[in-house]
């Protein structure tokens, strides 16, 4: 592969393209179906609104309910064989949809439309739980060193980015000039370009060498999970960045509930412009993942992640008492960049401190709880807007607070004091991970599940 056209090595590269192109697809998927329902299927009923919030429930309950376990067996499969496995399936499932969508909408009732299409999105995002633990881990294995981790984790970062860029502005056309069929057919023919990509990485031997130990030890489900569970705990490093990740998403979760709100009450601009504020962040988004590679090996992730807190928590702080809409935008950008970058950081770091057997689990861990932080801070962002601090105005050392502003910065100051905690809490980078569990004797597993 020319040497211009390659990211970080060319399997990387060929890796990359493939879920950049699935990336879109999904992007172009779950836009598709938002706008199908909310214009079509629900189109003038006082229903609507919670017809749409069930796409984006069933996503969240498959990262919940089988994200942890589904690390489980990926850390027993070969994991290139699930990577492609698993783009057979959600493509598979998709061309389905796509077959049943060359029916006229009136052929079949509401509910079971809405029906079939929160099972597929269900269905679909329950097999992302298999696929992206296993891509984590053939990843770690095809780009070693802490500064190409970072900059691997960087550039997915941006390529979601700018995905979320291009996928909904062409959803739209797709759905309403060639019709919903057409739309979802993108989406499954991304997963064939992925699994074409994934084909032609050969599997990393240290994978190999692996997948034949675990067979070898192979023990029951229920163990194997509680191993993985035990170890996350035990972890000193891994608890420290599931912490920071969690209180992290205060800041997001408050963000993407009230900013709308934010936009519209303290920086007296139109709902029209609320746009801008997302796509400030978007490309500040991609600027700090695009840079954090660079970052990561000037300082170390360990320093950019607490840095990056420190940073983006008292942005945060001054952006929640802006009263001008232009300030507020160049504000969202540069708040992006920091926050993209300690979220880059804690790729390489998460795989320092995890063996290979375990990586798996760990990541089926990490992520649905940093998920499920995310839906409360939004939850509680929105109850204390709506109610806990509704009609609150005050002041102090005189500036004065409502209630939006209050709640954005108490998510700030939660920040700032998360990256004290990093900077005291995650150990030294230089010091060995903690080590995994001795394995049971060979034949302890003679009950378990295969």
């Amino acid at each position: 592969m020319n040497r211009r056209l390659t990211l970080i090595n060319p399997a990387y590269t060929r890796l990359w393209l493939g879920q950049a192109i699935s990336s879109v697809g999904d992007a172009v998927f779950s836009t598709t179906l938002v706008l199908w329902v909310a214009t079509e299927l629900a189109k003038g009923r006082s229903w609507a609104p919670e017809a749409v919030s069930g796409v984006v429930l069933s996503t969240g309950l498959a990262v919940l309910f089988v994200g942890p376990l589904a690390g489980v067996f990926v850390d027993r499969w070969d994991k290139r064989a699930t990577m492609l496995r698993t783009e057979v399936f959600r493509g598979s499932l998709v061309a389905v949809l796509t077959a049943v969508a060359f029916l006229p909408a009136r052929d079949l009732p509401i509910g079971a439309w809405l029906v079939l299409i929160y099972l597929t999105v269900l269905t679909l995002n329950a097999a992302s739980q298999f696929f992206n633990p296993a891509r984590f881990s053939v990843i770690a294995e095809l780009v070693t060193g802490e500064a190409d981790r970072a900059r691997a984790a960087g550039i997915a970062q941006a390529t979601g980015q700018v995905a979320w860029i291009i996928g909904p502005p062409l959803a739209a056309p797709l759905l309403f000039t060639v019709g919903l069929q057409w739309a979802l057919l993108f989406n499954a023919l991304s997963y064939a370009v992925s699994w074409v990509a994934i084909r032609s990485v050969p599997a990393p031997a240290g994978l190999v060498a692996e997948q034949d130990r675990k067979r070898a030890e192979r023990k029951s489900l229920a163990k194997e999970f509680t191993a993985g569970i035990r170890f996350f705990g035990g972890n000193r490093f891994l608890v420290a960045l599931l912490v920071l990740a969690v209180i992290g998403q205060l800041g997001i979760g408050a963000l993407n509930t009230l900013n709308v709100f934010f936009a519209t009450r303290n920086l007296h601009a139109s709902a029209q412009l609320y746009g801008y504020l997302g796509m400030a962040m978007g490309i500040g988004g991609i600027a700090g993942a695009l840079c954090a590679g660079r970052v990561v090996e000037w300082i170390g992730a360990r320093r950019t992640t607490w840095v990056g807190l420190l940073v983006s928590g008292s942005l945060l702080v001054l952006y929640s008492r802006q009263s001008v809409f232009a300030s507020g935008v160049v504000l969202l950008f540069v708040f992006a960049v920091p926050l993209t970058m300690l979220n880059t950081a804690m790729s390489p770091l998460l795989l320092a401190a995890t063996p290979r057997e375990f990586r798996g689990r760990v990541v089926a861990v990490f992520y649905p709880v940093t998920q499920l932080s995310s839906m409360l801070a939004a939850v509680l962002a929105g109850w204390l807007a709506g109610s806990g601090l509704r009609g609150f105005a005050g002041s102090l050392a005189g500036l004065r607070f409502g209630p939006i502003d209050t709640i954005f910065t108490a998510a700030g100051v939660a920040v700032l004091a998360a990256g004290l905690y990093a900077r005291s809490a995650l150990p030294d980078p230089q010091a060995p991970p903690a080590p995994a569990p001795d394995p049971a004797p060979a034949g302890a597993g003679a009950e378990g599940t295969s």
